[in-house]
């Protein structure tokens, strides 16, 4: 699906259990994204797309990662939308049209052992994208769970597992200059000495831009307009208790914009957030100081 993918696991002097477990998990990563990709012809998400057909049969990986879709799109009141490739490509400049969000207009059905059945109106596209690699972070982090530690870093969308007395710590990076940081976040394990799950994910408009016909576009579309979003956000940070949710809400929080899109984090009772600001301002929830590394 493109982008960095790493695990960190703390190994405590077993080095060779966690390179095994790491390559094991890292080659099941391997074969959710060459279903997931829309960049390969062959693979389910391609092949999907390519369907002229209404109701499509597709196999479990696919069918689980739409159906994240539907949550992500709930979660983010309808923000995070899997539905506008179109729309994708035509910021790219690949397409002369942009279609308007249809995130209500499709559903999956589910059959015998995790396939279903793809019902959507003939022509409609779907772009997994960063709910793609949410969905898989948690899913590779479920895999690694006997560790007690560990974190999925699935392009800067991060499934983290934290045990007893043990941290981890998360830079969020100041895309305005290289080498340099808004924030460092800290994660560690419930007070009731549970180990805990959390969810980090970054979005913004600073990376994966295009000029087309003399004007910069970025790829956050607003589902609003079907366009890239007019936002005075330029970057977004969620903490969640997953990556999906954080993936989903971080997007959310970018396309919003500032008032909007802090307010939509307090409804969702995010377990912290970071937003820069067009201005240059750096501003977080009230939650979130408790997760800052000082």
């Amino acid at each position: 699906m493109g982008g960095r993918l790493a695990i960190h696991l703390d190994a405590a002097g077993r080095d060779d259990a966690a390179e095994r477990d790491g390559r094991r998990v890292i080659a099941r990563i391997d074969r959710w994204a060459s279903r997931l990709t829309r960049h390969t012809y062959t693979s389910d998400l391609a092949l999907l797309n390519a369907d002229p057909g209404g109701s499509v049969p597709v196999r479990p990986t696919l069918a689980a990662a739409l159906l994240a879709g539907i949550v992500a799109a709930d979660v983010s009141e309808g923000f995070a939308d899997i539905t506008l490739l179109d729309a994708r490509l035509r910021a790219e400049g690949l397409r002369d049209l942009a279609a308007a969000s249809r995130i209500s207009e499709w559903q999956v059905v589910k059959r015998r052992r995790g396939a279903a059945v793809v019902r959507r109106p003939p022509g409609l596209h779907f772009d997994l994208g960063g709910v793609g690699k949410g969905w898989i972070a948690d899913r590779a982090l479920a895999l690694l769970e006997p560790w007690r530690s560990a974190v999925v870093d699935a392009d800067g969308d991060l499934a983290a597992l934290c045990a007893p007395g043990k941290r981890w710590e998360v830079g969020i990076d100041d895309p305005r200059q290289s080498n340099s940081q808004l924030a460092v976040l800290r994660l560690e394990a419930r007070a009731d000495g549970a180990p805990t799950r959390w969810g980090v994910a970054t979005s913004g408009t600073s990376i994966h831009r295009w000029n087309v016909d003399g004007t910069t576009t970025h790829h956050l579309i607003d589902p609003r307009t079907g366009l890239p979003a007019v936002t005075d956000v330029v970057q977004a940070t969620v903490v969640a208790g997953s990556a999906l949710r954080a993936e989903a809400l971080a997007k959310a929080a970018v396309i919003a914009g500032c008032v909007e899109g802090f307010a939509l984090l307090e409804r969702a009772h995010v377990l912290g957030a970071v937003l820069l600001s067009t201005s240059g301002k750096v501003q977080a929830l009230p939650v979130t100081m408790a997760l800052l590394a000082v």
